[in-house]
């Protein structure tokens, strides 16, 4: 079973090489936060009073697990105490943490996307190249926060998205083969809404589900994605008229013609419920939503297509897998190295690697963290792991935009599906928004 985890995540390094090659000055550190040096047990104890370690994260998926893995560590570091909070799902994330800093309320650790977003908040990093974990990152992980030799961020893990169907629905709608091109895909959904079944669950109330992951559709089926976004930031780059962009755009028309009930005012977590209690077939979301979905309904046969955009079946039978962000510490903390600490122990502990894997269902980012068993992570990591295997991926991009595109375009393509843009005027709003932030 080793020899074949290796080897699992060792394909899966390969194929997402090969298809991008695809969140002050003064910390808040709490009563008596000091410098003290690595928090292990022996010298924490050193310490006269708690040491505290505020945690700002956005993976809402793991909150609840998270506090768990903390509650352990500060079993092990008596004088260590982690206040984590958690911003996520609906909210914006990158804007509360702008905040954060603004109000002088900065987090010890915090998420960053890396890319674009690295260089953003590069002040704030600490340097982490010297840290244990390093030697064991995944190479495909390591690059989004990388700059001149060095590492900013350890990464979470590997996540990928597609459409989530239900097996049974499927099967109950007389469904036989996964559809891989947009004419199968609009097939599946009529032979479902025959059958009484909706389709699609559209999250359309959240800009990210729009703007961040359906996006990223078009900008992942060009030729050369990173040559593709580098275009668009100096200027050079063309949505209107793409003829990928119209594709898509085809495709996001097929999700609102079989879609559930007023997607616009349908949040994450309805989205997520509607499809996990059986009340639609398929959506549009990653292997982070196993957890919420094993809480509603643990025995459904769940499976990942891909989004389709043209009926060409070798380039759309693909899913789209990276990294989805990396825990980084400010340089300007008071207790940066127990915050280096309490990260090194989350990735290269017994109980930390455990609940990588058992509790967050994490795809690991770094080798020697094991999946023993491929249930483990449930079915929709089994299957991106799968696409992976075979090389069957295509790369994620929003990182490398200019900071605060991701919301526009979600916003223009809201108006669209709202019926206030044509589809020639949201792209054109799609390339006025890139070129008046690309500057700033």
């Amino acid at each position: 079973m080793k020899k074949w985890t290796t080897t699992l995540l060792s394909l899966i390094l390969v194929a997402v090489l090969a298809a991008g090659c695809g969140g002050g000055n003064n910390s808040t550190t709490g009563t008596g936060g000091t410098d003290t040096g690595s928090s292990t047990g022996t010298d924490t104890e050193k310490a006269k009073d708690p040491v505290k370690i505020r945690m700002f994260q956005f993976k809402v998926e793991i909150a609840e697990a998270l506090e768990r893995l903390k509650a352990e560590y500060e079993k092990e570091n008596p004088n260590v105490k982690i206040v984590i909070e958690t911003v996520g799902g609906g909210a914006d994330y990158g804007a509360a943490l702008k905040a954060k800093f603004a109000s002088g309320d900065e987090p010890d650790i915090f998420n960053n996307g890396g890319y674009q977003e690295m260089e953003t908040w590069m002040e704030h990093l600490e340097d982490m190249s010297d840290q244990p974990w390093v030697a064991d990152v995944v190479d495909a992980a390591k690059p989004p926060m990388t700059k001149d030799g060095k590492i900013y961020g350890m990464p979470m893990n590997l996540e990928g998205y597609g459409f989530i169907y239900n097996k049974e629905l499927f099967a109950k709608a007389g469904i036989t083969e996964t559809p891989k091109t947009l004419s199968e895909l609009k097939a599946a959904a009529q032979k479902l809404q025959d059958a009484g079944i909706t389709p699609f669950a559209n999250g359309y109330q959240e800009w990210w589900i729009l703007g961040i992951h359906n996006f990223n559709v078009a900008v992942a089926q060009q030729e050369d994605p990173t040559a593709f976004v580098n275009a668009m930031n100096d200027g050079t780059g063309q949505i209107p008229g793409n003829p990928i962009f119209n594709d898509w755009a085809n495709l996001l028309d097929t999700t609102l013609e079989y879609s559930n009930k007023n997607p616009l005012t349908t949040d994450y977590n309805t989205q997520v419920t509607l499809f996990a209690s059986g009340e639609a077939a398929m959506m549009q979301q990653g292997n982070w939503t196993q957890v919420q979905i094993d809480g509603i309904n643990p025995d459904l046969d769940l499976g990942v297509l891909p989004m389709p955009i043209n009926d060409d079946a070798e380039k759309n039978d693909k899913l789209y897998v990276g990294v989805p962000n990396n825990w980084v510490v400010n340089k300007n903390s008071a207790v940066k190295e127990e915050a280096k600490a309490f990260l090194n122990w989350m990735v290269t502990s017994d109980l930390g690697k455990k609940y990588v894997v058992d509790e967050f269902k994490f795809i690991p980012a770094f080798k020697s963290i094991e999946v023993t068993n491929p249930d483990t992570l449930g079915d929709i990591a089994n299957d991106i792991i799968a696409y992976s295997k075979d090389g069957k991926t295509l790369t994620w991009n929003w990182f490398r935009y200019p900071e605060g595109v991701t919301q526009e375009l979600g916003s223009t393509i809201q108006a669209y599906i709202a019926k206030k843009l044509t589809r020639e005027e949201m792209l054109e709003a799609f390339q006025n928004s890139w070129n008046n932030l690309r500057s700033k």
